[in-house]
């Protein structure tokens, strides 16, 4: 079982949405978050929010799924990735949960 984030700026819940549909989750909460990033020298591409220096409306997405689920959500948030030409993109973290209870 593995804890999913995913963090999107709010014009791309909606695809987040759809690619968590679409990929077999049966369950997930999600809520609203302001993201931030520093003016440090980290590129944008290693960085959950694109914009420097100012506040970013976005959504955080969590789910618990297995393997099979994450490699399908995975591939699906890499293939909408690839295609955007806005520095901003979809971000997953995803860690192994040992217990549940």
């Amino acid at each position: 079982m593995k804890l999913i984030h995913i963090t999107a700026v709010k014009e791309f819940e909606k695809k987040v949405k759809d690619i968590l549909l679409h990929s077999g989750v049966q369950a997930f909460s999600y809520g609203e978050v302001r993201g931030f990033k520093s003016n440090g020298s980290v590129s944008s591409s290693e960085n959950w929010f694109a914009s420097s220096g100012v506040e970013t409306e976005s959504f955080i997405f969590t789910v618990f799924a297995g393997d099979e689920v994450l490699d399908k959500i995975a591939e699906r948030i890499g293939k909408f990735n690839t295609q955007q030409k806005f520095e901003s993109r979809i971000h997953l973290a995803a860690v192994a949960v040992e217990q549940i209870i």
